[in-house]
């Protein structure tokens, strides 16, 4: 979503680089340029007077004038300015100290309210907790067999009392109000910790829809509103966001189809307007497509420094620890690398998510950003299907893989035998890298660099021999006689 403000700021600090001093036109120049980016990128006006007055005061204060490094200074200002705009900390769901938790989702029709309940609901049952989803949705047709739908592939229970409208024509049969009553009182029956109510939403804000919320905020009283808005919405996010807060008093911002093509404005916007804290955002169409929203991670993939973090604690939640275990103590013992482990390490990637979305959260991935895009992957399938088709003896030993051999691989897998001589000229590179590795050679290809592989010369043959001198050259002349 924030790809292009993303590159219109990296190439903005691009052009500070170099520069041991800068002056007070260097910075108005940056400020100018990060304004238009903000302003393109849909943040609203007011947003973007107040972040960019207090970069241009940071920035002609002293900790830039004194610094080494006064460009890099710029961009830890502009980030930590991002950081505090977008909330400042991360926000995690206060939990009733007594009874179920009870949390009521509000907003637009179409912003994505009842899908991203049951991501909310299957992310808390990851944390431990047993949730309940309540269909209060009993206005927009199908809502209530949609949260069902939902709520199973999430495997989370629904109480649904009334099935609601079917048609645009029919009335609804059941009263909000009272089912989210009998939701809660449910879920204190059935000892359920944490209850999700889903509220019906219009097209726009109007006061019925307003005083339905209200009803049903006075009558189960949650430990959380979350006010559930689409991150596509542009310039608008910020009066519909005033409107919600108006109406049933939010405390928290839930920012869905993060994943999509706009500009991110609403992302940079409601929290700073509303004063409310970004708490969770969804990132694609999956159940598990759903994360806690960090400031400062999204500051960083904003400026195109990464998200390392989100990347290590999703391996940690899916990476298999005896299998890494396994690798480890293989990698000691300085055992072969096979196509089985080759295999394994592949599913083991496959297990954390969309490869696209992890290689986006490294470092510097906007300047490779249209090779990403163009990645396929089905890539991962291919690959597998093309180690299964071996058998376990050419797994362990590939070498005896000739060509009659990979012709039937390549019509097992249904795949030309040019990808087959692909996938085993790229194992074995990294076969060769990790004996490599093993026997403490670091990584191979940066002969004569200490821990980067290849040799490293030392002594008299470090030093660049001499070229001799043809003989002609060298032999002494005799005086002549």
């Amino acid at each position: 979503m924030f790809n292009s403000l993303s590159d219109r700021l990296t190439a903005t600090f691009k052009n500070l680089r170099g520069k041991g001093r800068l002056t007070e036109a260097d910075v108005d120049a940056t400020v100018r340029e990060i304004r238009r980016a903000l302003l393109d990128a849909d943040v609203a006006v007011p947003v973007v007077r107040e972040f960019t007055a207090r970069v241009r005061e940071r920035a002609l204060g002293a900790e830039v004038s004194g610094a080494l490094n006064p460009s890099q200074q710029i961009v830890k200002i502009v980030n930590e300015e991002l950081v505090e705009i977008l909330g400042g900390e991360t926000r995690r769901i206060r939990l009733a100290k007594t009874g179920p938790t009870i949390i009521m989702l509000a907003g637009l029709q179409g912003a994505g309210k009842t899908t991203l309940a049951g991501k909310l609901a299957k992310w808390l049952k990851a944390q431990g907790h047993s949730p309940l989803l309540v269909a209060c949705d009993l206005q927009r047709p199908n809502a209530v067999t949609q949260l069902q739908v939902v709520g199973n592939r999430a495997g989370v229970p629904v109480f649904a009392p009334h099935p609601g409208a079917t048609s645009e024509l029919e009335h609804p049969a059941g009263d909000p109000v009272a089912v989210a009553r009998a939701g809660v009182e449910e879920a204190r029956q059935k000892l359920h910790d944490v209850v999700i109510v889903d509220t019906a939403g219009r097209l726009g804000v109007d006061a019925e829809m307003m005083e339905q919320a209200s009803e049903i905020r006075r009558a189960i009283v949650p430990n959380e509103v979350l006010f559930v808005i689409d991150a596509m919405i542009g310039q608008d996010a910020v009066n519909t966001a005033v409107a919600f807060d108006e109406g049933v008093n939010f405390t928290g911002i839930v920012l869905s189809k993060l994943d999509g093509d706009a500009r991110g404005g609403a992302a940079l916007s409601v929290a700073s307007v509303t004063g409310k804290p970004v708490m969770f955002a969804s990132t694609g169409e999956g159940v598990d497509d759903f994360e806690l929203f960090h400031p400062d991670r999204m500051a960083s993939r904003i400026l195109d420094m990464g998200d390392v973090l989100t990347l290590i604690e999703q391996a940690e939640k899916n990476w298999d620890k005896d299998e890494a275990a396994r690798m480890a103590k293989k990698f000691a013992d300085q055992e072969d690398f096979t196509l089985d482990d080759f295999l394994s390490q592949m599913q083991q990637i496959r297990n954390m998510g969309s490869m696209k979305k992890m290689l986006m959260m490294m470092p510097g991935a906007q300047n490779i950003r249209e090779q990403l895009e163009n990645f396929d992957e089905r890539e991962i399938d291919r690959v597998e299907a093309i180690v299964r088709s071996m058998t376990p003896h050419e797994r362990v030993a590939p070498k005896i893989i000739n060509g009659s051999r990979r012709a039937r691989i390549a019509r097992g897998s249904g795949v030309h035998v040019s990808e087959v001589n692909g996938l085993l000229e790229r194992f074995g590179q990294a076969q060769k890298m990790m004996k490599k590795m093993a026997q403490g050679g670091g990584m191979p290809g940066m002969p004569g660099m200490p821990g980067m592989g290849g040799p490293v010369v030392r002594g008299r043959a470090a030093r660049t021999p001499r070229r001799r001198r043809p003989a002609q050259a060298t032999r002494r002349r005799l005086p002549r006689s």
